[in-house]
């Protein structure tokens, strides 16, 4: 069946549904939920015998003093429950002492080994020496351990006790949130995926920059290639808007912001720019009605984008089966950033190449 020629009379018209729907995404993008991945946190996943009570184990998780949030699925393979604790305040306290330490570090064991040399070091060595051994002593108070920082002789063996008091405190925490699950809880496999605040903020920074890079990247190479600026504005554009869609579809439906979900953003990146690079090299290198030119590139990326959402729905119907999150997130995340794609491509890059061709004269 032959598509209609959607951009005939005023094609001007047809950014207006992808305008309201980039609205509607930047209404819903606050309420996007952090996964543990940026948030910080405790993951624990169980593979269960039977069937649990997610709010009754709640409730007994909270009788010992843990807050927890807990998911039970009938998946294809069995049960499974996913049990979510928030970052723990003794976890926040070791990252703090930790930071203070490292930037202690490198001065202490300079001025160590000057000291060694040069007597004359002695009493600086000696001040941050107790400038260290405080915050040293705050993590083995921290881990239980009857280490004393002023027992210890050197600045490396400090290091490595206080190495070891910081992996006890993770390990002590992990034992404290996985024992009252063994108690009430009987489960063939457990997994525990912990993310301290350094890592998660780390995450945060990380995923800033490459989101920035891939854009400046982005319009570097448009520009370069096509060298006219308003079909370089148009494919980011373009970009963006599908972003801004996936991103307020992800509010919407409560799919958090996760490692794997933002790999699906970076994907939608891709493939917005495949799209609208399609679309500008079949309206800037081709002769005839730019009009007519625009319905061919839409009938080839329309199949393009059909394919792709063909594709990833059968694997968020194998999520919703599996209950597998990573599925989901990608699956869920992608068929948002596709049907967006529809709409910021035919109906706000269409208009501004249509827009272009036209003043040039075509």
């Amino acid at each position: 069946m032959e598509l209609p020629n959607i951009f005939k009379g005023d094609y001007r018209l047809l950014a207006i549904p992808p305008l309201l729907l980039v609205l509607v995404s930047l209404y819903f993008i606050p309420q996007i939920q952090m996964g543990v991945d940026f948030r910080g946190g405790t993951l624990i996943s169980l593979t269960l015998e039977q069937p649990i009570d997610s709010a009754a184990l709640e409730g007994q998780l909270a009788d010992e003093g843990l807050d927890a949030d807990v998911k039970v699925f009938d998946t294809a393979v069995g049960y499974k429950a996913e049990i979510e604790f928030p970052q723990s305040d003794r976890l926040l306290k070791a990252e703090e002492l930790k930071d203070e330490f490292e930037a202690l570090l490198p001065e202490a064991t300079n001025l160590e080994i000057m000291a060694g040399m040069n007597g004359s070091y002695r009493t600086e060595y000696e001040e941050k020496r107790v400038e260290i051994n405080a915050v040293a002593n705050g993590m083995f108070d921290l881990a239980g351990t009857n280490t004393r920082a002023e027992l210890i002789d050197s600045v490396n063996e400090l290091e490595r006790e206080f190495g070891d008091s910081y992996k006890k405190v993770y390990a002590d925490y992990q034992e404290a949130v996985t024992a009252p699950i063994k108690r009430h809880v009987d489960y063939t496999s457990i997994s525990v995926q912990t993310v301290s605040p350094m890592l998660s903020t780390h995450f945060i920074e990380t995923a800033i920059n490459v989101a920035i890079l891939a854009a400046v990247l982005s319009a570097v190479f448009v520009f370069f290639f096509f060298r006219a600026v308003v079909p370089s504005i148009a494919v980011i554009v373009g970009a963006t808007c599908d972003i801004i869609i996936a991103l307020g579809a992800m509010g919407l439906f409560g799919i958090p912001f996760t490692l794997p979900s933002f790999a699906a953003l970076l994907m939608l990146v891709g493939f917005s720019l495949d799209t609208d690079i399609l679309l500008t090299m079949r309206m800037l290198k081709r002769r005839g009605d730019p009009r007519e030119k625009a319905h061919d590139a839409m009938k080839t990326g329309l199949t393009m984008s059909v394919m792709a959402i063909v594709a990833f729905s059968v694997l968020f119907v194998l999520a919703v089966l599996t209950h597998i999150p990573t599925y989901y997130e990608i699956s869920a995340v992608a068929l948002s950033g596709l049907v967006g794609d529809m709409f910021a491509t035919w109906g706000i890059n269409a208009v501004m190449l249509l827009r272009y061709a036209e003043k040039r004269g075509e």
